[in-house]
């Protein structure tokens, strides 16, 4: 296709680099020929495809699986970008950099997608950049928003499960934690009424067997006997 050649300044390097893209509508199978169509894609290094997808979390959204099998998505073609000297370790560290700017609550389809973090990755690691129908709906997706799945803009796609499976724990484990203390406060606060019950109860004890004890030393007085002289 005449839309999908690219110049390849980056076969200096040993590692091949593959643009893998995906299909995300059946409409792509007309819009594929004419240049346009909605895909998402990943990039294919050292055995490893590495995407961007969008969760919850202002964590990174960067993920990794086998290429070619992106769950959700139907796959379409692998394209050579170029090569790259880059090691796994030094890909992961370039993977872990840019982590902290494709936040997973960062994604956004126009301006930010997965196929815009290829595009940089691709430049990152061989100097060429992807072909630009890869992308090109992103660009004019204003104007034909009607092309779009009515869902499309709100869809999370290559949701990191990995990811929201954490967020999910350490929910879990915040609301176990305030279980705990709602627990202990209620201890607390059984125990301090408890104390309290127990000196009113004391307190009162006392004051009666005081009382008692008075009205045991009264006696009543004798009527005045005209026998006995006062």
């Amino acid at each position: 296709m005449w839309c999908r050649r690219i110049s390849c300044n980056g076969d200096s390097g040993s590692v091949p680099v593959y643009l893998n893209v995906y299909d995300l509508t059946h409409i792509n199978g007309y819009a594929y020929w004419l240049g346009l169509g909605v895909y998402h894609s990943g990039v294919q290094v050292h055995g490893i495809e590495f995407a961007f997808g969008a969760h919850e979390y202002p964590s990174t959204g960067i993920f990794e699986g086998e290429p070619k099998q992106c769950d959700g998505f139907k796959f379409r073609e692998s394209i050579l970008i170029g090569k790259t000297d880059m090691s796994e370790a030094e890909v992961r560290s370039l993977m872990e950099e840019l982590g902290k700017d494709y936040r997973g609550n960062a994604y956004n389809l126009i301006t930010k997608n997965c196929n815009h973090f290829c595009n940089r990755v691709c430049i990152k690691l061989t100097g060429n950049p992807i072909p630009n129908w890869v992308n090109r709906l992103a660009r004019i997706g204003w104007i034909c928003n009607c092309v779009l799945p009515a869902t499309l803009n709100s869809t999370k796609f290559g949701q990191n499960r990995a990811q929201k499976k954490r967020g999910e724990e350490k929910q879990e484990e915040e609301e176990e934690e305030e279980k705990k203390k709602e627990l202990a406060r209620r201890i607390q606060t059984a125990e301090i009424s408890a104390s309290n019950s127990s000196s009113s109860s004391s307190s009162s004890s006392s004051t009666t067997t005081l009382r008692r004890g008075r009205s045991r030393t009264r006696r009543p007085r004798l009527p005045a006997s005209p026998l006995i002289p006062t």
